[in-house]
Parts: C-alpha cells; structure tokens; sequence
C-alpha cells in the first residue's frame, strides 16, 4: 500500500461550463447542495397535497390562526389548501371564486313544459349576483339560448343560475345552468398568476387575498388587459378591484346624483352603469353640496328613481304587491329601503334591503327579498312606522385593467402593465383611484412586468418595479408645489436591463436577483451583473426560450439558495433548476431530478418548509403540492421512493499535480487510487465508482461501483486512469450524506507515456 495518502479537495459547486478536465470544481451531480464547500444530498419531499385541479401558474401562502393557507392559481381558477404550522397536515381544496358582471353562462338543463317565445329584460337567479337581465328563447317547450344583456354585480363563477319560471311565461321546471364567464374574468390557458396580501387600513380588521389573472403566460409582452381581484382572506370569492355598488337617487333628464353617505371612492373619471344610465355614462365631479354628497354625470338619467321617501305606502295584497302615491318612474331591478319599525295592520314587511320584481311604473310596485326572486308574503294593511326609499343601485367601476400585475406597498395596492404605467389606490382602500394620494404614471415605454416591496426607510413605503428594459424605484415622498401635493416620486435606475420572466425576480435578505435575457443580475442600490463561472452556459444555451415565462424563482433560506426552475431543451414545462448559493457564493444545479419539476411555489417564513407545486400529472390525474426538505425520500401516499444523489469530483491525480493543485507541472503518467477512506455523515449504504480517460476528449472508462456503509473504515481497490475521478452516490431508502475530509491513497500507476497502451 502506497504511503502516499492525501486529502480529497475540490471546488465547491457544479461547474457544468466548460470541460471536465479544465473544472476546479465538481463536474457533475445531482440532487446535491453545498455546505461549508463540501457537498450534501439535498432533502427529500413529501406529497402534501395531491388533489390540484390543474398545474400551478402561481402560489402564496400567508399564517393565521394557528394555520397556514395555501393558494395557488391555474389555468380555470384558484384553489386553497390549508395546513397546520409544520408538516403540511390540513384539507383542500377549496375553490376561491371571482366575481363580477355576468358575461355568458352555461346552460346545463334546458329544462321542459316552458312556453314558447322570445322574453326580454328576464333577471337571471342565483350565484350570489343581482341586476343581471337577459334575452331568453324558449323553442319546443325548451330553455334554448339565454343571451346576457346587463350584467349585474357580485355573481360568481362557476355557481349555479337559475330563472324565475314567471318570467318566461309562467310554466316549466328544470331549467339549470352556471357562470361561464365574467365581464372581468374568463379562463385561459394563458394565465399567469400573480398574488399579494393586503391589509384593510380602513379598519375593517381584514386582511386581504390580491389576485391578478396576466394573460402572458405565452409571451412576457402581451399587451392584453386583466381585471385584478380581491376578497377577504381566507375567504372563498373575490371581486374586481376598483368596482363598487351604491344606492343613489336620479332626477330624469338631470346629470346629478345624490347618495344616502359620504363616498371618497366616488370621483372623477369613474365609470357608471345602472337603471336609467346611458351606456358609457362617467363621473365628472363630485364633491359634499350642503352635506349631501353629489356627483355629476357625463350624461342625463333616462328613467329615474322616486324620491328618498314613497309617500303613503299600503300594502294591497299577499304576494308582496304595495300601492304609493309616488308620481315618478318606478323601475324593475331597483332597491327598495326599509328603515323604522311597522305599526300599522299589514305584515310580511319589515326593516330592510327589498327589490322590485313588478310595477305599474307610477304607483304600484311589488317586493322580492332578493333580486329578480319570488314575492315576499304580505296581507293587506298600512304600514305606518316604516319609511321606504327607492334607490338606484349604481356600479361604479375606475377600470382597473393591466397586463402585467399588482403589488403591495403597504397601504397601497400597485397594479402595473403596457407603456410603463404604474398605479395605486388611495391609502388601503382598494375601491378608491381618484383620490389624492392615488396615482397612476408611465415611468417607461415598455411594459412593467414585475413589482416587489423595497426598504424604503424614511421614504417607506417603496418599491422596485422591472419593466422589459428598465428598473424603476418608486418611493412615498409627499412635496407640495402650491396647492397641489404630489405623493410619489418616481426614480429611473436603469435603462440598460433585461428581464427574462415575470416570475424570475427575487429577494434574499433585502437584495434582488433575477434572471435577464442573457445574464443573471442583481440590485442592491444598482443593478450589477452576478457573477457566474460555474454554469451560465449551461442555464442559456439549454433554456427553452420559447417557455421563458415559465422560468420561476423561490429560496431554501435554511441552506442560502436562490433556485431558478426552468424548462430545459424541448420541455415545456420546468423539469430543472439552477441554484445560486448566497452563503456559499457558488452555483450549482437540481440535474434534472424529479424534484426539479415545479411549476410554483412558495418558501417559508411561518411555515418552515418550502411547498412546490409539481407539473407532471400523479397516479390520480391530478397535480401534486410537494413539501420538500422533509425527510430524505419521495413520499406519495403510501409509496416511499427513494431519491438518487450524486456529485462527481474534477480531474484528479498525477496528470494534473495531484488533488487540489490547480496548475501543474504533473508528471505524464497514469495514476493509481489504491484505497479511499470515507468520511462522511451517512445514513445507507453509497457506492463510489471510479472513472476517468487517457485523453481529455476520450470516452470514460467507468470502473464497477464500491459499496460503502457509514460504517467502512476503508475501501481498498486497484483501479488507475491518466485522467481519474471519482463519483459518490446515495440511492437508497432513507439514505443521507454530508462529506467530510476524505482521503485518498494515489502513487503513481504504470509508466505509460501517453494514452492508452
């Protein structure tokens, strides 16, 4: 045995560019991770979930309660999952679903027994939505089209829709059907998910869930335009951001409206529609006029609404039907307000939000409990003691559509899209865009995909934003300039980036980094290039350009990694990783291993382990959210799996000045390993297998694999190569590793000038 014995040292990292032979770091591996420079296997994953409905296009996760909530958008919706604070144990999904204006619905039983003909202005039923009508053909007896002619408000997709049988001739059942599609929001594969949480700093105590379906999945500059959404978190509906309902009271052929309270939310530039409102109807002004708040309209009312208060009420029959002495228009669709408490003979009324489902126009008029449903049950009487008012219910709407996404700067909600523009609500408020502190600019020419919080100390809140060639700072900096106070203030760092996808771009510890078209990058008070010597080739030249906006980022923060997930050759979806390792300062990557094929995910703060969502369909047809650095397996249910790990040393030996030297002279022989005495934390048994060439560009001579437990003192072999080296791999049940100072006992082999014999 050689007296020789040394100390197996190598690069930290994966260097995949270049050759083997020219590498000072490992050359190869898999599913392998470095610390202290020393190479260890990376944890395994667990099927948290294993029930989503189609492939994740974006992921949050946010704690209350004692409970973490897991949400992730795909391509027909967003999905919650929620769990405890550790092992990913809870239930899901459950749908969260958007809401808004009817467009189309699905018809799913047309039903039988209805009597034919064309029925106009029908109020569509159900889905928690009120003021949609339509225009229904029945033909043989049969619900045949239903056609939306007004939308409504708040009815949400994917719920059930039904007609009142009354209003399409009086007969039939069956009829059933639900909501297809939104006026602002429709399916598509397109969509690309971007989420926030926002807290309500209006008091309300809520936090809330921001969503927003980017229709770019296929191209990063699409220019197309999305509704964002949000909703009380954890809830199970969203709404448009920047619409909102309100009752008011319109005089005919006046451009003036009136409301019951104070509404900021309510300024110039705000679309309305409504009851007697011509379509493309805005606000001009509006403001308090002797302490009635009134805005002023782009167009007249054609119908109007009685005054605040009916005069003399009565109720004439059961079924809801009321008399008044009101002279002006009464409209179908219009809330009716009850306040006070009855007195009089009649009963079925009280207190409360009614809605008139049938009127004469001028005096008679009859009340539902919801919108377009069946009467209420009355008997005839006075109803002294109760005041009715009779109120437009208006839907104000600040078009909030952007292509890129949204973003918090707490308290201000930012969406974000085509030609640089920038946006925000007034201060938690996300129903306001027209006041003061609300603003919206274009900062750039070219699209803003991208938005994240920034430490803005004494100018808080701040952000970054990345446009396709450009980073932009925003900050909170109120000046006034004679009587006008500008809030933000816009800084143009660079105009020299890139950008590759909108989910590229992170923040480890206060520093961004993201991936441009040609070179990784990162911002610490300028953007710099990030250094890569490792496998910057290795990422640009097997990307799947076309699928660039799948390329996502998330972080290991327990081990100091940045991974950016990424579709490789002709996948199209990711199926590896790149890592850079900020604590280590070296690159390295997943070599396409299994659990590399993410589509989002999350990291964790509260929850301690990150949760990534799997893109290649389970054993059930669906989608699995994986808990990764769980264990040392893949874990599916019942089936445990093992996970392959490997790493592969540089060129060791004679031939290159022994291990660890980095230049020669070394002597032209071959070199001999006669014994490798491991050192490692291990749990199962690895192998080692020798390997190596008699020229750099040779084929690799692979010597039959060495088995070792954590309990071999020593592996004693005869195996010599002019250029050797030596591959360490895990693949067993439970088996872990981390390496230590291995050593190696290396003479010089046989003589042999050059080359094989």
């Amino acid at each position: 045995m050689t007296a020789k014995v040394v100390t197996l040292q190598v690069g930290p990292g994966i260097q995949r560019d270049g050759t083997q032979f020219a590498s000072v770091s490992y050359v190869d591996g898999k599913w392998v991770r470095f610390q202290y420079s020393r190479p260890r296997k990376m944890g395994g994953y667990v099927g948290a979930f294993l029930d989503a409905t189609g492939i994740s296009r974006g992921m949050i996760m946010s704690a209350e309660d004692g409970l973490n909530y897991v949400i992730s958008g795909y391509n027909n919706g967003i999905e919650q999952w929620t769990t405890d604070n550790d092992n990913g144990v809870g239930f899901g999904p459950v749908p969260i679903e958007p809401t808004g204006p009817l467009e189309t619905i699905t018809i799913t039983n047309q039903g039988t027994g209805y009597v034919n003909g064309t029925y106009t202005s029908v109020p569509l039923i159900g889905a928690g939505g009120t003021g949609a009508l339509a225009t229904v053909v029945v033909a043989t007896n049969l619900v045949s089209t239903v056609t939306v002619t007004a939308g409504g408000v708040d009815y949400i997709h994917n719920e059930a829709i039904t007609i009142n049988n009354a209003s399409i001739g009086g007969a039939g059942s069956g009829f059933a059907s639900y909501v297809n599609n939104l006026t602002t929001y429709a399916p598509s594969n397109n969509t690309l998910w971007q989420f926030d949480i926002g807290y309500d700093a209006l008091g309300n105590g809520d936090n809330n869930l921001i969503a927003h379906p980017g229709q770019n999945l296929n191209d990063i500059s699409s220019s197309i335009n999305t509704r964002p959404m949000f909703g009380v978190f954890a809830g199970s509906t969203l709404t448009p951001v920047g619409v909102f309902t309100a009752t008011a009271t319109t005089t005919s052929g006046s451009p003036t409206v009136t409301f019951p309270t104070t509404i900021a939310a309510i300024g110039a530039g705000v679309s309305v529609t409504g009851s007697g409102i011509p379509t493309g109807t805005t606000v001009l002004s509006a403001l308090e006029v002797t302490g009635v708040w009134t805005a002023t309209l782009s167009a007249n009312a054609t119908a109007s609404t009685p005054s605040a208060v009916l005069a003399a009420v009565a109720v004439t029959g059961t079924a809801g039907q009321f008399s008044c002495t009101a002279t002006t228009n009464i409209a179908v669709g219009q809330t009716v307000v009850v306040t006070g408490i009855l007195t009089g003979s009649a009963t079925g009324i009280a207190a409360g939000t009614y809605y008139i489902i049938a009127t004469n126009t001028t005096s008679t008029f009859t009340l539902s409990a919801t919108f377009g449903g069946t009467a209420i049950v009355t008997t005839a009487g006075t109803t002294t003691g109760l005041t009715f008012g009779a109120y437009a219910t208006l839907t104000f709407d600040n078009n909030i559509e952007v292509s890129g996404g949204i973003v918090m700067l707490f308290p201000y909600l930012f969406a974000y899209g085509n030609y640089g523009l920038i946006s925000n609500c007034a201060a938690g408020d996300f129903s306001n865009w027209t006041s003061a502190d609300s603003n919206k600019n274009n900062v750039s020419s070219t699209k803003v995909v991208k938005g994240l919080p920034l430490r803005g100390g004494t100018t808080s809140p701040a952000g970054l934003f990345w446009t396709l060639d450009s980073v932009v700072r925003v900050t909170y900096a109120p000046t006034t300039v004679g009587n006008q106070t500008f809030y933000w203030k816009y800084d143009l760092i660079t105009q020299q980036s890139s950008i590759l996808s909108s989910q590229c771009v992170i923040e480890y510890d206060g520093i961004f980094y993201w991936v441009g078209t040609d070179r990784f990058l990162t911002y610490n008070g300028v953007v710099q290039e990030l250094d890569n010597k490792q496998n910057f080739n290795y990422f640009f030249d097997n990307l799947n350009y076309r699928q660039r906006q799948k390329v996502w980022a998330s972080k290991v923060p327990r081990w100091g990694e940045i991974w950016w997930f990424f579709p490789s050759g002709d996948s199209e979806e990711c199926n590896d990783a790149i890592i850079y390792n900020v604590r280590e300062k070296v690159w390295y990557d997943a070599g396409q291993a299994l659990g590399a094929y993410r589509s989002a995910g999350v990291f964790s703060e509260v929850f301690r382990r990150p949760i990534w969502a799997g893109n290649v369909e389970n054993t059930a047809g669906q989608y699995t959210l994986w808990q990764h650095e769980t264990g040392t397996n893949e874990v599916y249910t019942n089936s445990v799996n093992a996970i392959d790990s490997f790493f592969e040393t540089n060129v060791i030996g004679a031939r290159t000045g022994l291990v660890g030297a980095v230049e020669q002279p070394g002597d032209n022989v071959w070199t001999r390993c006669e014994r490798i005495e491991p050192d490692f934390v291990q749990v199962g048994d690895m192998e080692v297998v020798v390997t190596g060439k008699s020229y750099a560009d040779d084929v690799d001579d692979p010597s039959d694999p060495y088995v070792f437990s954590n309990e071999t003192l020593k592996i004693d072999m005869k195996e010599q190569r002019r250029e050797m080296r030596l591959k360490f791999r895990s693949n067993t049940q439970n088996g872990d590793y981390f390496m230590g100072r291995t050593l190696l006992n290396l003479d010089t082999g046989d003589v042999r000038g050059t080359g094989n014999p």
